[in-house]
């Protein structure tokens, strides 16, 4: 009989640094869902999605077999009407593929890193859920350097991401919560030995103690 398996949320805006963080958990073994990194590939490889796309952007959304996200970049993020009709197409497969490999996993936890969890009110199916944040200045600095991509596309984007400020205090009553050391989640952690990564979160409170902080923060900057 499969043991279960706790579902630990990792989400944060644009250039935040989550999936920065979700490298630290996988180098201690904790397995891990890039949810936007499997969207792509699903968006290249499933008959059902390509059709779907082509149906909503034209022919001309592939070429050579390949995504053309310059061409759906402009109409994502400038209507929002598109960027719904796109997400109500690729999100359900997504969600399929997640359960699939989810099924796979036999770790006490595992963690799904997303960057629309609260917008597609998709973070009541977890367990518990991680929010990066930075300020906005430095994400925007970060995305420029890292992507190449132009001030107005990022602005774009993060205005179709809820602000850091509504994540936390949507998600505050968790954090309440997995501060608890008997919290199924922080037992999940604790069994995997991997409880003192979620320090390193801003505003997360430490599930145990006793863990150097700066040794932690040292490996990582995001």
């Amino acid at each position: 009989m499969k043991v279960l398996t706790y579902i630990v949320g990792l989400t944060g805006g644009i250039g935040s640094g989550k999936t920065t963080v979700a490298r630290f958990f996988n180098e201690l073994g904790v397995p891990i869902y890039i949810a936007d990194d499997e969207a792509q590939k699903l968006m290249t490889e499933s008959p059902l999605l390509k059709r779907e796309l082509i149906a909503l952007f034209g022919p001309k959304v592939y070429d050579n077999g390949q995504l053309n996200k310059v061409l759906i970049s402009e109409p994502i993020f400038s209507n929002k009407a598109t960027l719904k009709a796109m997400n109500n197409i690729v999100h359900p497969v997504v969600a399929l593929h997640f359960n699939k490999w989810l099924n796979l996993q036999e770790t006490p936890y595992v963690i799904k890193e997303a960057a629309i969890f609260f917008e597609n009110g998709s973070y009541k199916s977890l367990d518990a859920i991680i929010t990066v944040v930075a300020p906005e200045e430095f994400r925007i600095k970060r995305v420029m350097s890292r992507d190449l991509k132009p001030l107005k596309q990022i602005k774009a984007i993060m205005d179709n991401q809820w602000s850091d400020e509504k994540k936390i205090k949507t998600i505050e009553k968790v954090y309440t919560e997995l501060s608890d050391p008997k919290h199924p989640v922080s037992l999940a952690m604790e069994r995997q030995k991997t409880v003192k990564e979620v320090r390193i979160i801003e505003g997360l409170p430490p599930l145990n103690e006793g863990v150097n902080k700066n040794e932690i923060a040292g490996k990582n900057e995001f």
